[in-house]
């Protein structure tokens, strides 16, 4: 993870946990799967790839240059603390969803098709984290819960940016004409 996002998140988790009145005697889960997806976001990406080419949801990324959906998929999962550890979505990662809009715009995929694959790109995380045992019955449910919720919060976030990169690009188009 980077540094400054690493340190970001040990705040804040040390503030809830000194709030509970309790320290954490071990890496919390979310800091867990914050770290999976960073470090493992190739192999992730490489599953998610796979799966969004043959998926009948997605038929324009069957056609679309592999190296580049993969390395788009890589940098969202390399990112994913920056996105996970503060409270509000940051400019960045505002910036970053509607980049991923206009990437998948020039590369004339459906609006629908490019909120799908964000969809299995949230998808992939779990099934990697679940294959990776890092859900076990020693977590707290409480805190599983809390990452889960954390995770789609951020997806609905990128599926409105996404949605709204669409329709502003759209607009422009329909204005050249």
């Amino acid at each position: 993870m980077k540094s400054r996002d690493v340190l970001k998140y040990m705040e804040i988790a040390e503030k809830q946990a000194q709030d509970k009145k309790k320290m954490p005697a071990k890496k919390t889960y979310a800091f867990k799967y914050l770290e999976l997806a960073e470090k493992h976001a190739e192999k992730i990406a490489a599953r998610w790839v796979k799966d969004i080419r043959s998926n009948a949801r997605t038929p324009t990324y069957k056609n679309l240059n592999e190296n580049q959906i993969v390395s788009q998929c890589i940098e969202f999962y390399q990112n994913f603390s920056k996105m996970f550890v503060y409270e509000k979505i940051t400019d960045d990662v505002v910036n970053y969803f509607r980049k991923y809009a206009l990437e998948c715009y020039s590369m004339n995929v459906p609006a629908k098709e490019a909120i799908y694959a964000l969809i299995l790109m949230r998808r992939h995380i779990w099934l990697y984290a679940e294959f990776q045992m890092i859900f076990s019955a020693g977590i707290a449910r409480h805190e599983a819960l809390d990452t889960l919720n954390r995770t789609i919060l951020i997806f609905d976030y990128a599926v409105f940016e996404v949605t709204w990169e669409y329709q502003n690009l759209i607009k422009k188009d329909a204005a050249k004409l």
